[in-house]
């Protein structure tokens, strides 16, 4: 059987501030953040998760915060904005949230659906859309009642520099199929109910750079172990260059560059964010893996001190 990724498991961004990411999007978004650990590859540098009340794929967002990080670009090559899915008939109770904390946002139209269109405090473009399908989170923090919660992705919005070799691979590898095109995006959906509709502009823009407020990689859901494996081996064989299979700790992943310059992986649902911390102590503790453990003292003294925290517009 043809393989079918059900749709976005994480997006992964750049940002500066540690800090000020964890009030947006914990304080402000009311997402928790699951997961405080470091970049693997840069272990001076956090490496924070944000979703649902247990980290589902299909809700994590994760971010680099690196304090001295250049401003990025958005355009081709990137995800250029990031889709959020709220529960039906909550777009007023958002809007009001954001005017609260004089957050600018512009009401527009796609597909049939209102979006609200954002910007966290790097520059990273954000948008809400309310939608019937995918279960609500049982998640509530500060301002924000688990009945008005973010679900997870409701998408995203691709921006490629070769839309039409993007659109063959979502169509003809990833397995998603092609359910219209208006405004100068095709969309296209997965087989699951949140993550699941991906916009790619039609005509060619202009290419972005990296940095602060700009997505580094979208990764895609393999369901188990084995699936993965079959996930590369048809990656490679239709022609791309994945990497080996990269153990994440709370997944495994593999990556590769399609052809529109899009960074993707591909990321097992298993084992989640519970392997190393009880789920009602999620996001608590820095964890490390293993081979960083007998560094922790040094690791620990170069991070900036975090704590989610409820903002002052929601104290009572």
């Amino acid at each position: 059987m043809a393989l079918q990724t059900a749709g976005i498991h994480h997006i992964t961004a750049f940002v500066r501030n540690a800090q000020v990411t964890v009030d947006f999007y914990s304080g402000i978004l009311g997402l928790r953040l699951v997961k405080k650990t470091i970049n693997f590859d840069a272990p001076e540098v956090y490496h924070l998760y944000f979703g649902d009340q247990i980290g589902s794929p299909g809700t994590i967002i994760t971010f680099f915060p690196w304090r001295d990080s250049r401003q990025g670009r958005i355009g081709a090559g990137q995800v250029g904005t990031t889709t959020y899915v709220v529960p039906e008939g909550t777009l007023d109770f958002w809007q009001e949230r954001l005017d609260r904390f004089d957050i600018p946002f512009a009401e527009t139209e796609r597909f049939g659906e209102s979006y609200l269109q954002l910007e966290d405090p790097d520059g990273l473009r954000i948008e809400l859309v309310a939608r019937a399908e995918g279960a609500n989170s049982a998640w509530s923090f500060g301002g924000v009642p688990a009945e008005k919660a973010i679900k997870g992705f409701g998408g995203a919005i691709l921006l490629s520099a070769a839309p039409e070799r993007t659109a063959a691979l979502l169509e003809q590898v990833m397995g998603l199929a092609k359910v219209g095109e208006e405004g100068g995006y095709a969309r296209y959906r997965s087989t699951a109910d949140i993550g699941n509709l991906i916009d790619v502009n039609v005509e060619p823009v202009a290419h972005g750079s990296g940095g602060a407020g700009t997505v580094h990689h979208i990764a895609w859901r393999a369901k188990d172990d084995e699936e993965h494996a079959r996930w590369r081996a048809l990656v490679e064989g239709s022609g791309y260059h994945p990497t080996p299979i990269v153990d994440r700790q709370y997944f495994n992943a593999v990556y590769f560059r399609e052809e529109g310059g899009i960074l993707f992986e591909i990321a097992t649902d298993p084992p989640g964010f519970a392997r190393d911390e009880a789920p009602d102590a999620l996001g608590e503790h820095l964890m490390l893996p293993d081979w960083y453990e007998p560094h922790r003292a040094v690791i620990e003294a170069n991070l900036s001190p975090i704590q989610v925290r409820v903002l002052e517009g929601d104290a009572q």
